[in-house]
Formats: C-alpha cells, sequence, structure tokens
C-alpha cells in the first residue's frame, strides 16, 4: 500500500493523550517520553508477546486550527477477529481519515462505528478478509494493587510495554471536560499511549488508556484509564452502535483571564459562528488591527441559576444536561447583567475549526 502524506513530525506529538497539570504545579507541558524497561519480568514478557500482536497503531488526519489538516497519533486494540477496533474517542475526535497499522506491517483504513464522547472511548471497524488476534475484555472489575501492563507508542516507539501498578479506583479528573471514574496507575505513560488496553495479569482488558498527569517539567506522574468490562454498559451501547456526544453550545473560554473577573465566571474567548450560543448573542472577546485584546468576552456567572465561577463549572453545568435541552445563561457584560436562553446541541455538529 501507498503511504499517504502524514506529516511526521505531528505523529510524535499530535492527538495522544489529555494532559491534567498537579494542583499548583503550573502551566502544563509536553510529557516527556517514559524509560521503558529494557528486561520485563518472565510473567510480563510473556504477557506482552501474547498480546501485542491484537494492539494497533492508529494514524488519523484532521483539522487544524488554521484551516488546514494536521496529523494525529495514538493506539488501539483489537476486539473482535472481524476488524472491530477499540480506543480512546480524543484520538479519532475530528478525524477525516483514519488508519490502522498492525504489529505484522499491514495498514487499514477505518471508520468510526460508535463513540462515547464523555467516556472518551469509541469503536473503529476495519476490512479484513482473514480473521485476527483480538483481546478480550475483562470479565471482573479492576483492583487496586494490581499490576498493569500497557501497550502503546509513546517516545517514538511502535507498540511496546509499559508496566505499573493500579493505585485507586473512581479517579475525578478536576476538570470536567475530561472523563470522570476513572482507574489511576503509576505506569508512565504518555502522548502516543492513549486509547491503548491496560491489561490484567491474565492478559484481559481492564481499561482504555485516556490521559495523564504531569509536573512543570512535563513528566508523568500518574495515569489514568477508562475502565471497561465484557458485559458493561458502556461496552454493550459501543457494541449496539450507540453515538454519544456531549452537549454544546459553541463557545471557547479565555484561560488567561477565566475566573478573575468581578463578578467571577468563564470567560468567553470566542463564540462560533453558526453556534448556539452566537445565535443567542453571546459575545466573544475584541481585538484590534494589531490583535490586540481590546475587550473580554462575556463572563457566564451561572447557568440555569447555579452559580459557575469558572470556565470548569460551566462546563459542569452543562454536561449534566443531554443533548436537546436549552439552558439560561447568566451573562456579565460591561458591568450589566443579563441572560439568554440557549439550546444544546451535540458537540460534533458544531464546527470549531471556521
Amino acid at each position: 500500500m501507498k503511504f499517504s502524506p502524514w506529516p511526521a513530525a505531528l505523529l510524535l506529538i499530535a492527538c495522544a493523550a489529555y494532559f491534567v497539570p498537579q494542583s499548583g504545579s503550573g502551566s502544563v507541558g509536553s510529557a516527556a517520553p517514559p524509560a521503558l524497561s529494557d528486561t520485563l519480568a518472565h510473567t510480563e514478557r510473556s504477557l506482552f508477546t501474547k498480546s501485542r500482536p491484537a494492539t494497533v497503531r492508529i494514524e488519523q488526519l484532521g483539522p487544524s486550527g488554521n484551516g488546514g489538516l494536521q496529523g494525529g497519533l495514538g493506539t488501539g486494540f483489537l476486539i473482535s477477529g472481524d476488524g472491530q477496533v477499540m480506543t480512546a474517542y480524543h484520538v479519532i475526535d475530528g478525524a477525516q481519515l483514519i488508519r490502522v497499522k498492525t504489529l505484522s506491517g499491514q495498514t487499514y483504513r477505518a471508520r468510526v462505528t460508535a463513540f462515547d464522547n464523555a467516556a472518551d472511548v469509541a469503536l473503529l471497524k476495519i476490512d479484513t478478509r482473514k480473521a485476527l488476534p483480538f483481546l478480550k475484555l475483562a470479565a471482573r472489575p479492576a483492583r487496586v494493587g494490581e499490576g498493569v501492563l500497557a501497550i502503546g507508542n509513546s517516545g517514538g516507539d511502535f507498540l511496546q510495554a509499559r508496566t505499573g501498578t493500579l493505585l485507586r479506583l473512581g479517579a475525578r479528573a478536576g476538570q470536567a471536560d475530561f472523563p470522570q471514574n476513572t482507574f489511576e496507575m503509576n505506569a508512565p505513560l504518555a502522548p502516543g499511549d492513549s486509547g491503548g488496553p491496560i491489561l490484567n495479569a491474565q492478559g484481559e482488558v481492564m481499561g482504555v488508556v485516556s490521559y495523564v498527569r504531569v509536573n512543570d517539567a512535563g513528566q508523568t506522574l500518574t495515569s489514568y484509564a477508562v475502565p471497561v468490562m465484557e458485559r458493561g454498559s458502556l461496552v454493550q451501547a459501543l457494541e449496539a452502535g450507540e453515538k454519544r456526544d456531549v452537549p454544546a453550545v459553541g463557545l471557547r473560554f479565555d484561560g488567561q483571564h477565566d475566573g478573575l473577573t468581578t463578578p467571577s465566571g468563564g470567560v468567553v474567548a470566542e463564540v462560533i459562528k453558526g453556534g448556539p450560543a452566537a445565535m443567542a448573542g453571546v459575545r466573544g472577546a475584541s481585538y484590534d488591527a494589531q490583535d490586540q485584546l481590546t475587550a473580554l468576552g462575556d463572563t457566564i456567572t451561572a447557568v440555569d441559576g447555579v452559580r459557575t465561577r469558572s470556565s470548569n463549572d460551566v462546563i459542569f453545568e452543562l454536561r449534566r444536561r443531554q443533548v436537546g435541552d436549552s439552558v439560561t445563561l447568566s451573562l456579565s457584560r460591561g458591568g450589566k447583567s443579563r441572560q439568554v436562553r440557549v439550546h444544546l446541541v451535540a458537540k460534533g455538529s458544531i464546527n470549531y475549526n471556521q
């Protein structure tokens, strides 16, 4: 198969993992590639060798902020012999072209068949004429203290092993737009590992790699995976072909001034043209001809009467609702308060790359 013109430099950094800064640690940076163990324990090596052929590298092309295309890289794994691939939703979110590469070097075009945006899990389908190796999903919940094996593509590696221990269950990300109720591990994961499997000692998939927590130096402190089980409701919904998006109104927030205005709230940086917030009259920031900020956008101080002191609060309240609902946003603009009614739509229906 002829190799497509995927931007090689971007494949190593884009679309790979969410980052959550350590509390009080400052801004988020790129995670340093984890050091691979030169020698795995015998049982871990055996598990890795057996499981690796069922894992894949996922490459995608999607829209960039400047109107062009950019590449992204992640990991996935086969859950059936007929070509069903599970991965993290953010790895393929917005992708116009998805390609899957197996350990044997075969490449396949893939299409999205199901996803749950809030849970950050997606199913892809590749067309194959022969049965492919696949991984079984766990029949039991994960347990604190058990060893875990991850297989991923971070640091320029191709389907390599990372090991660790499951530290706790029901972890909260602290950010509303990240998956909640994940499990936390000390496995040294990094961009490129997102969407890969977390395996127990029996070689069953307990979770899908979602995000990592890093310090100021960009070093991974802890990593997080979305729990999956063979008969769990999430897996059943995906296998039924459900596509569950999160509700959105078409806003980008101003991180620099977030929560610092009087009154405090989620400060709007940009209102997406054609989105529900734009139609309701919400305003973003203003800039002069030299692209210098001249006025802050609206500050959202409440959603349906619930006080919101930051953009995270706003997103949390919106995500408590369903696509199709309507909400009342309380706005502060130029020292004056007003309210607007906004209809919630699926996030994927809004063109954020105009």
